[in-house]
């Protein structure tokens, strides 16, 4: 009897100005427990100029591990576009470089996919004391958050996490268009018209001051309305 291929998982890793944190962030990926399927990370540089670039290519990396570079920060959503062109696997999942989420938490995303409980699956955050930016910044995840169920008529608790895993095709039948941080909330809004299913898993995260490097803005709060909005009409 012929043994099934293991699946291979394709993670995509944005990056843009994490010099502090982005080797740390790769070696952990790497080193994670998936069970189930093989990976490969495609990380894409997008314009970095606090030396990302440097550590990312001062370095020998895994065969698995490939690196896209753009030659100007053009956003998240067109990092991820970018590095989903170039994703081989059967599955695709993504993973920011800041060590605000722990690579480790990866692993508990794939069984309910591989198992075909769940064509969709996303790793929420649980946002305790010790772990959340501000008392603003949760309560704007909160708010961006109902207002995708109230417009999609779901129940969801974190449209704007990262952790985010599902079959390649799917999500490139999505047809993204958004650059910059509004791709978070466009793939569920897309997801959520497209009639997918998605299903919840805790995960760890703990989020990064503003001193820190962290990058979200209430202009980006607002973004996302909008794209919600969009998504919803059109």
């Amino acid at each position: 009897m012929t043994t099934p291929p293991i699946p291979l998982l394709s993670i995509l890793v944005p990056v843009y100005n994490e010099r502090r944190t982005v080797e740390a962030a790769l070696e952990q990926i790497l080193a994670s427990d998936l069970p189930g399927v093989r990976r490969e990370l495609i990380v894409v540089d997008d314009g970095s100029t606090d030396g990302t670039a440097e550590c990312l290519h001062g370095r020998q990396w895994p065969a698995e591990l490939r690196i896209v570079s753009h030659a100007h920060n053009r956003g998240k959503g067109a990092a991820l576009r970018t590095a989903l062109e170039s994703a081989g696997g059967e599955y695709v999942t993504i993973m920011d470089a800041d060590l605000e989420y722990d690579p480790g938490s990866l692993g508990s995303l794939v069984p309910p996919l591989l198992s075909g409980e769940a064509e969709v699956v996303y790793g929420v955050r649980g946002f305790q004391s010790h772990s959340a930016f501000s008392f603003w910044y949760v309560v704007g995840n909160k708010a961006v958050t109902m207002t995708a169920n109230v417009l999609y008529n779901r129940w969801l608790a974190d449209i704007m996490t990262c952790h985010k895993i599902m079959r390649t095709d799917l999500l490139r039948s999505l047809r993204l268009r958004e650059d910059g941080f509004g791709i978070e909330p466009e793939i569920t809004a897309r997801l959520l018209r497209a009639g997918a299913q998605i299903y919840e898993v805790p995960v760890r995260y703990s989020a990064r001051r503003r001193a820190e490097g962290k990058k979200l803005t209430a202009s980006d709060g607002l973004r996302v309305l909008i794209t919600l909005a969009r998504c919803r009409v059109t």
